[in-house]
This record gives C-alpha cells, sequence and structure tokens, in this order.
C-alpha cells in the first residue's frame, strides 16, 4: 500500500502530525508512506521515522509571485514530483484549501481514496475545499489535540487502533555543526556544564514571556550547575539572547541555526524551558525535559501529552517564574534545588 500525507506546515503543525505516520507504520508495516511539505520543514520530515519519500512544494513562496517564469516553472516541477506515482490513499491532515489542493492534484491508484477531517476542531483554521476534494470525509471529536486529531482521521480512515504510547519517531543527531564552525561559535558548553536551551523567541508578541523572568530563571539554572543555551531565528531574538548572556554566569548565545543543525543542537541539550513555539514542539518530539509556558489556556490543543518529563504551564497574563521553575521541578523529578533564589513577583 502506498499512502501520501499532505501536511504542508507550520513548523509545530508538521511535529504534531508526526505521530500519526509512527500509527500507520505499526498497523501496515509494509506500507509505503510519502509526505508533502512546505521546502523549509522538509529536514524536519526527512528524520521522521517511515517516512519514504518527501515532495517539497513551495507555495508560500509562488502565492507571492504566481505568474512570474520561475513560479510556472517550479510548478510545473512540483505537479510532475507529485505525481510520479499512484497512491492507494491521501491523507489531507492540514484542512485548508491549499492542502485540499494538493491532495486532489496527486495521482491516485485504482481505487485509491482520498480522506480528509469533516469538520473543524475548536481552535484550529480548517476551510471547505477539503472535505469537498475528499472521497471520505472523516468526523474529529471538536476538542481535540493537534497530535490526537491527526492520529484520529487516520485510523478511522484505515480502520485501526492507535498506538497507546504517542511516538514522533524523531531522533537529533548530536556531533559537529557546521554553522559551529563557520562561526566559531559553541553550540555545546566548553565545560562539562549539563544545558538548557531557552526558547524565548516567538513570532507573537503576546505569547512572550519578560525578559526578566527569563533572567531570573537563567540564573537559578545557573545555579543548579546549568549551562543556558540561547536560540534566536531573528535580530531581534538574537539581541534578547545577547542581552541575557551578558548578565548571565553560564550562557551560550548559539549561532543562527537551520532547522537541521537545530534539531542536533537541541539534541545536545538536557531539556528546553519554551513559549508555545515550533522550537518548543521541537524538545517534545526530540523527548527531551520540557516545560512550555503559555499565557492563554490553549495547552490542551498544543502542549505536551502526557509524559511526566513534559510540562506546561499557563497563567494571566503570564506566568511567574516561581510557577516555571516548579514545573522544571517535577519535570526533573527533583523538589528542591540547592542555591534557588528567594521567590520572584508574578
Amino acid at each position: 500500500m502506498k499512502i501520501l500525507i499532505v501536511k504542508l506546515s507550520s513548523l509545530g503543525d508538521v511535529i504534531h502530525a508526526m505521530p500519526a505516520v509512527q500509527d500507520l507504520r505499526a498497523a501496515f508495516p509494509e506500507a509505503q508512506i510519502d509526505w508533502v511539505v512546505e521546502r523549509g520543514f522538509a529536514p524536519l520530515v526527512r528524520r521522521c521515522a517511515g517516512v519514504h519519500r518527501v515532495i517539497e512544494s513551495d507555495l508560500r513562496q509562488w502565492r507571492k509571485r504566481p505568474f512570474s517564469a520561475q513560479t510556472r516553472a517550479q510548478w510545473q516541477a512540483f505537479k510532475a514530483d507529485l505525481r510520479r506515482e499512484p497512491y492507494d490513499v491521501v491523507l489531507d491532515l492540514q484542512g485548508l484549501s491549499k492542502s485540499a489542493l494538493v491532495a486532489w492534484l496527486a495521482q491516485l491508484a485504482p481505487g485509491g481514496r482520498r480522506f480528509a477531517m469533516a469538520n473543524r476542531t475548536r481552535g484550529s483554521s480548517y476551510e471547505a475545499p477539503t472535505r469537498w476534494v475528499a472521497d471520505v470525509a472523516v468526523d474529529v471529536p471538536v476538542d481535540s489535540h493537534a497530535v490526537e486529531r491527526s492520529r484520529l482521521l487516520c485510523a478511522r480512515a484505515l480502520g485501526y487502533p492507535p498506538l497507546a504510547e504517542v511516538r514522533y519517531g524523531l531522533a537529533g543527531q548530536p556531533g559537529p555543526f557546521q554553522a559551529e564552525l563557520e562561526s566559531g561559535l559553541p553550540i555545546v558548553p566548553p565545560t562539562r556544564r549539563p544545558c538548557v536551551a531557552l526558547v524565548h523567541g516567538t513570532s507573537r508578541a503576546d505569547k512572550q514571556w519578560p525578559l526578566t523572568h527569563w533572567l531570573a530563571l537563567g540564573a537559578r539554572l545557573n545555579a543548579q550547575g546549568y549551562t543556558v543555551a540561547l536560540p534566536h531565528g531573528s535580530d531581534a531574538e538574537q539581541r534578547d539572547a545577547e542581552a541575557l548572556a551578558t548578565q548571565l554566569e553560564h550562557a551560550i548565545v548559539w549561532p543562527r541555526l537551520d532547522l537541521d543543525a537545530m534539531i542536533d543542537a537541541l539534541g545536545t541539550c538536557v531539556g528546553v524551558i519554551g513559549v508555545d513555539s515550533g522550537l518548543s514542539h521541537l524538545a517534545v518530539a526530540l523527548d527531551l525535559l520540557h516545560v512550555q509556558i503559555y499565557n492563554f489556556d490553549t495547552a490542551w490543543r498544543t502542549g505536551p501529552l502526557g509524559a511526566a518529563h513534559q510540562i506546561s504551564v499557563f497563567a494571566q497574563p503570564c506566568p511567574s517564574v516561581d510557577a516555571v521553575w516548579r514545573a522544571w521541578a517535577a519535570a526533573t523529578g527533583v523538589s528542591e534545588f540547592a542555591g534557588e533564589p528567594t521567590s520572584d513577583a508574578a
């Protein structure tokens, strides 16, 4: 059986679809599973256990210049790659018009069918064309976690029970990093101190955590024996990372990393504390110790699922340092920390 997954973006959404692939592998060990994804997230999907072929799209760029000669040529090449082989099953896990278009373009084998969600789930985007294109529209619970939504769609479409345990099938590959070699900047601590990454950056200002909180948290981690790693994905985030590093005793500002290198770099860490962002979801997929910080009550649909060493924290306007610190203690299984400073303000 040949199965095509359509899940184009974004980073967190792609990560949330990976457990569905592990369920499919368990139910159909001989199946060939291919995946259509935006080019920027292809390195992640290539690391997902069980994915045979990654078909790269560039819809975000093509929409900016739809009538250019380059776009037309790349679009034709994409369609040829997509239709290179027929599929018995096409699973639209995105639920948007763009994913419906890709699913419609995919070539079906004789008797093949396209499956998609029949309904919107709370807090997630959904567009009707996904239902129109599907041969079979599958009902999913309205209050579904993003991971469970994809798992249930696949399981109900093909008639198998999902695995009892959520598995992402992703592993980092710690080692020398090209970005480190080129920049001369370290990724891993120069000493034997374990490293905790602080994912402080997010594209949405309302998801951010105050820099004063990050500084207080970093100081506590330093006192506990950790070096703090500070990733960044924009100039503004880099400035914040550098500002934090200058005030912490043990801190490393990572160079700007592509997705491949970021997966490897996070794989060198013992844990990650971060806001609701793609990198935090990546920490979950890598099975690291993790605390995920929420300013909105949305962890039920995007936060860590079930594992005792991965915890979400929610409060408004934002969680306090004490609350995040208690969650870190619970995730690590340590009830008291040496050198813990006194309580901070909320």
